[in-house]
């Protein structure tokens, strides 16, 4: 696989809107550069007007540097998205919709001589009912690991006991497990004690001055009325939030984690 030992990943959270495209443009390039990142990852299910993804902005992020795009619930929010989802591997869906479902929610990608399997899962409390992320991941995990033990999964998940239990149940077996969908970057990254590293949230790339990205006052009237009010996404300064991963590329095991959260003044 190379001579090189010591490999870097760069897992970025949740793209909101233009505002997060803007935040990716404006910095990623210069992030990959100072990490050195030999892979960048990035969850962009929100990144078109806050609900899905187009063609057009998912060729923009692999312009900048993304490897690959994963996704969640809202992946299916653009109807124009099914056919790219088809044609290019690079942007996933969570592997445990049905098989018929467009897509795939796995991918093996070669960089400097390594190989990287990234896997998309979806969690199911206070979400829809689909597969098991468990047993979908699983044999996603034993058939990635006959072509390289280096293996990054983004659990797209609203509850963070099963996302805990996610990262637990792969310990080992996986190199990152790092959850998405809430926005909020949580503040529990570690490595667990067979060598998988684990942060329940990766947080957002996207608006500061909002809830969780979306518009404040909408997001404030939607509590008090209790109204089904559309969700716009914040205007103002933009974040990027993620996490920097240090690799054993001979047998995938994570040596580092660290959070990152860079405030922009775009």
């Amino acid at each position: 696989m190379g001579t090189k030992k010591i490999i870097k990943a760069l897992l970025l959270g949740d793209v909101i809107g233009d505002g997060g495209s803007r935040a990716l443009f404006v910095a990623l390039p210069q992030l990959i550069r100072d990490s050195r990142a030999d892979i960048v990852i990035v969850n962009g299910e929100n990144a078109a007007d806050g609900f899905g993804i187009s063609e057009s902005i998912a060729l923009q992020f692999f312009s900048l540097g993304v490897d690959v795009i994963t996704s969640g619930n809202h992946i299916w929010q653009k109807s124009e998205i099914t056919n790219f989802l088809n044609r290019d591997k690079r942007l996933l869906r969570p592997a445990n919709y049905a098989p018929q479902a467009p897509g795939k929610g796995d991918v093996i990608i070669e960089k400097q001589g390594f190989k990287f399997g990234v896997i998309n899962l979806q969690g199911r409390h206070q979400m829809a009912p689909i597969d098991c992320p468990f047993k979908v991941g699983s044999n996603l995990v034993d058939k990635i690991r006959k072509e390289t033990p280096i293996i990054l999964v983004d659990f797209h998940a609203e509850n963070e006991q099963e996302k805990e239990a996610l990262g637990l149940y792969f310990d080992g077996k996986v190199t990152a497990v790092v959850g998405t969908h809430t926005h909020v970057q949580t503040a529990d990254e570690k490595i667990l004690a067979k060598g998988t590293s684990y942060i329940t949230d990766l947080g957002l790339c996207g608006p500061t001055e909002g809830v969780i990205g979306s518009d404040a006052q909408i997001a404030i009237d939607r509590q008090l009325t209790q109204l089904p009010l559309r969700s716009k996404v914040a205007q103002g300064p933009a974040q990027l939030q993620g996490v920097f991963i240090t690799i054993d590329a001979s047998n995938g095991k994570s040596l580092s984690i660290k959070r990152v959260s860079e405030k922009l003044g775009v």
